[in-house]
């Protein structure tokens, strides 16, 4: 638990994920493209401190997507524009391993860094849907295993050339005519499995040094790619037992790789449903499965199955056996939904409707949403929260629960440092050249 403190971010989804949330009258219907939504949110979740913002995304759609993935801006775009109207917040983009090339996301995620000035974020993912390949020009989507390996090389690519510039390398001395210092500029010369990259980047590097790295996967290379590489964790935990198991088993796998298991931070993604009273949260609840059409939410279980059409299948029979679909796409989610589905023998149309508004820990009143965040949060479950909107309203979660978790000491008051790896409670990345050199004056001297 770095610092103490517990970790919360904010998922800026538009219209909201699911295929009903556009519904409800709170939500602009064009909240996906509209910049001043983005900013508007932006500013509420950096007056409540929030850690960060977090945009995810898709490389590929169907007529039976969500609203939000239909016609929604690119994470990158819109972070760069929300950077200029705030100061504190972190800024997490979502960007795919399997269809990027290192040397472009190194770059595009150093540019954002520097216009916030060390608030950047990459939410590195493999893309698990098999239309992205086909946007992509391939004809078909790699195995779940080459993605990881593949996505593995390319995050240390992106390290190497984040590491091109020493931090002090311009000079920019015009009465000598010398910009910068030759001996500190550094070709990366990297041939792997996947890539072969020259380098040097040509942007500098932040104060923050990298970007801060997080890793959504659940599955089993997922986990190994998050204690390989990641600084924090998405994921999507339905109980604080499956919270901590995944916790722990990150933790201890990152020990393999040499570090420290509080190297890692954990957020559980939230859709809280946050009252006043009790009653309230419970009228909210209603109100929320009142936007939920059986169409709608099969359509967004078969979203995790590889856009599978679940319409064919009879809703009041037992879940359908499906076989392997989904095991090369959202792995760890199917598995869960098959295995839930087969255990308490569930007909399709209860699947669909667990699914679309599960009853979780987080609705009630504000007290006994902070009571659930602080129980998860004190049993080492979790670091924190990713709190969404597609169910609950993150204003509410914001005026709400935040100031009682600010009262109980389980958050701050302010932000504390300048960039997002700080505030955060991640050190620096020192230039790994930088490093080289202090190390041999250190044996020299």
């Amino acid at each position: 638990m770095q610092n103490g403190k517990m970790r919360i971010g904010v998922i800026l989804d538009g219209v909201g994920g699911s295929n009903w949330a556009w519904r409800r009258p709170h939500i602009a219907g064009d909240a996906s493209v509209n910049i001043d939504n983005y900013i508007r949110e932006a500013k509420l979740a950096e007056a409540a401190k929030a850690d960060f913002i977090f945009i995810a995304d898709t490389l590929h759609v169907t007529p039976d997507s969500s609203p939000h993935f239909l016609n929604r801006l690119e994470p990158l775009t819109l972070l760069g524009a929300v950077a200029t109207h705030t100061r504190h917040i972190g800024l997490v983009a979502t960007i795919s391993t399997s269809y990027t090339e290192p040397f472009t996301a190194a770059r595009q995620l150093a540019s954002l860094d520097l216009i916030s000035k060390g608030r950047a974020g990459w939410n590195v993912v493999t893309s698990g849907i098999e239309g992205a390949a086909r946007n992509h020009s391939h004809s078909t989507m790699s195995s779940i295993e080459e993605r990881y390996r593949r996505a593995a090389e390319h995050v240390e690519v992106a390290k190497g050339l984040w590491d091109s510039w020493e931090d002090d390398a311009f000079i920019r001395d015009k009465d000598s005519g010398v910009f910068y210092d030759r001996s500190k500029l550094h070709a990366l010369n990297h041939k792997g499995e996947f890539f072969q990259v020259d380098g040097p980047l040509n942007i500098a590097r932040s104060p923050q040094g990298h970007p801060v790295l997080f890793q959504a996967g659940a599955s089993d290379g997922g986990r190994d790619l998050a204690a390989r590489t990641a600084d924090a964790i998405f994921g999507i935990p339905k109980t604080i037992e499956a919270a901590k198991e995944f916790f722990d088993d990150v933790k201890a796998r990152a020990v393999t790789y040499g570090r420290k298991p509080d190297d890692i931070i954990f957020l559980a993604a939230m859709d809280a449903i946050v009252g006043e009273t009790e009653e309230d949260a419970e009228r909210k609840y209603r109100e929320a499965c009142e936007f939920v059409r059986y169409e709608d939410a099969v359509k967004w279980l078969g979203f995790f199955f590889s856009s599978h059409d679940f319409l064919q299948y009879d809703p009041d029979a037992p879940f359908p056996d499906i076989g392997d679909v989904g095991d090369n796409s959202y792995r760890s989610i199917s598995d869960f939904i098959k295995t839930i589905a087969r255990t308490e023998r569930l007909t399709l149309r209860d699947v669909a409707r667990r699914f679309a508004i599960p009853r979780t820990d987080f609705i009630g009143s504000a007290e006994k949403v902070a009571d659930a965040c602080e129980n998860w949060f004190r049993k080492g479950a979790v670091s924190g929260f990713n709190v969404g909107s597609s169910v609950g309203r993150v204003e509410d979660f914001l005026e709400l629960v935040v100031p009682i978790l600010r009262k109980r000491g389980l958050f701050r008051e302010e932000y504390e440092f300048e960039t997002f790896r700080a505030n955060m409670g991640l050190p620096t990345v020192v230039n790994r050249y930088t490093a080289q050199a202090a190390a041999r004056e250190a044996l020299s001297a």
